[in-house]
């Protein structure tokens, strides 16, 4: 798939505000994604005008609960928005870091700036995944869409879907998400990965707004092929997304975790390897544990299973007992067939 490497489990840092409003931080950010195991680095294309009306009204002012309770949907996207003007020399920053530089486009302007700049991929928000007509858009590039399903319906994800596939784009990688900021892990409900998967006939992930490390762990175990977390440089610094996002220090913790676990996931596999085999040699047989003369019936009190495995294997105890021994066998001698009649 152009863009994503599934050889492994594909981790993408999300930028997002934590640039707060400096090119820099956002390069360094960036610098910081490649360190820390990242394999993308993801941006979000919009401005407080492609996004929202400045108006000042109570249905443009945020009361949900969350960190941003009180302002105004306007002043908050042009304080998070990353300006467009520093686009190319992200995406060149990424490139030339080894990293898959993309964008979730909030509006058909930022879908055709981003295929000036070659996006590989695309990526709608979870409170897009409604705007029908930006999806067929997007679909419309032919290339790899990764959608978070933050307030969706499975009507709404089946929707988004077959938009896709009947602009003839099959690409489609669909990530749980909880769209809280922080997300209580009690929300997270990770068993959905697989059944997204199986359910839709695509490719799951998860977009994680949880505090910590631990839920892409489980999301890895569970079948995730792609991960997003949001990274920030220095949580001192503050910013919109800063309270739920990740230093360098805990992304490269959680990627290397990711990799362990993928590693641990290995294959069906019941195979004897030679170090399984070798440990075989712990296991129980039967072994003689009184001297018994010959021509004596073999009991279960001279004969038991016991570690280590050099004589028959316990399966054959019952067959065993009630048969004469048919020659001296000494307390500790593994048995063998020809040890009785």
């Amino acid at each position: 798939m152009k863009g994503i490497n599934l050889d492994h489990c594909f981790i993408i840092a999300e930028l997002s505000a934590n640039h707060q409003g400096d090119i820099k931080v956002a390069i360094e950010t960036i610098k910081a994604a490649k360190r820390a195991g990242a394999d993308a680095i993801k941006l979000q294309t919009y401005t407080a005008d492609t996004i929202t009306l400045d108006v000042k009204n109570e249905y443009f002012k945020i009361d949900q609960g969350t960190a941003w309770d009180g302002r105004y949907l306007y002043d908050l996207y042009q304080e998070a928005y990353t300006p467009w003007e520093w686009h190319q020399e992200l995406f060149d920053v990424a490139k030339a870091e080894g990293l898959v530089c993309f964008s979730s486009p909030f509006d058909r302007t930022a879908v055709d700036f981003l295929e000036e700049l070659d996006t590989p991929i695309y990526k709608i928000a979870s409170f897009e995944i409604t705007d029908i007509p930006l999806i067929e858009y997007v679909a419309s590039k032919r290339k790899p869409i990764i959608i978070s399903t933050g307030i969706a319906t499975i009507e709404d994800i089946e929707l988004a879907i077959q938009t896709c596939k009947d602009q003839g784009n099959h690409d489609i990688t669909i990530l749980k998400c909880t769209s809280q900021y922080p997300a209580k892990p009690e929300d997270a409900n990770l068993l959905t990965i697989p059944d997204i998967a199986e359910r839709f006939q695509v490719k799951a992930g998860l977009s994680d707004h949880t505090l910590g490390i631990e839920a892409p762990i489980v999301a890895v175990a569970l079948g995730a092929r792609v991960i997003e977390k949001h990274l920030i440089l220095d949580k001192s610094i503050g910013g919109p997304d800063a309270h739920f996002s990740l230093d360098e220090q805990e992304f490269k913790a959680m990627a290397d975790a990711v990799r362990t676990a993928e590693s641990m996931l290995g294959k069906v596999d019941y195979e004897l390897t030679e170090a399984k085999n070798s440990s075989r040699t712990f296991s129980r047989s039967l072994f003689v544990s009184e001297d018994i003369k010959e021509g004596e019936i073999l009991t279960e009190k001279n004969i038991r299973s016991v570690r280590p495995n050099h004589g028959l294997a316990p399966k054959h105890l019952n067959e065993v007992l009630g048969k004469a021994a048919n020659k001296n066998l000494a307390k500790g001698t593994p048995l063998a067939h020809n040890d009785f009649q």
